[in-house]
């Protein structure tokens, strides 16, 4: 039960830090290709840690018999394994091809880090959200 909440705490903690962490990032321009590269390497980080703490949750879970959890949890895991791969692929194909005069791939990557920015916002309330019902149950 304890390494449950450890797991889904560290979930709530990380998935609000990198959101409230990615949002000053959006005022930068990103017109050069290196703020394309820090944009994904910070996402990349995200999805590496969430996906761990998803996965202590979902063991975590499972052991405490809270089955539908654990699913919850493996959701998560598996939502950021796919995000990490072709998400972030995609990031890069996209910051590759910045260069300061072309508007098209900055504002291809602008949205894309929006995007990222509202799939964390929707995580987010989805783990509120487990949280109270998990709350409401014990």
């Amino acid at each position: 039960m304890y390494g449950a909440f450890i797991f889904t705490v560290a979930l709530l903690v990380f998935t609000a830090y990198f959101l409230l962490g990615g949002l000053p990032l959006l005022v930068l321009k990103h017109d050069v290709p290196l703020d394309a590269r820090f944009v994904r390497s910070f996402f990349n980080v995200y999805y590496k840690v969430t996906f761990w703490a998803a996965v202590g949750a979902a063991l975590s879970y499972a052991l405490w018999g809270r089955v539908a959890f654990a699913i919850g949890a493996v959701g998560i895991a598996i939502l950021v394994t796919v995000l990490r791969k072709h998400f972030l692929d995609a990031m890069e194909e996209v910051g590759a091809r910045i260069e300061g005069s072309d508007a098209e791939p900055i504002r291809r990557f602008r949205r894309m880090h929006g995007t990222a920015l509202l799939i964390n916002v929707a995580l987010l309330a989805v783990l509120v959200w487990g949280t109270i019902r998990l709350s409401q149950s014990v």
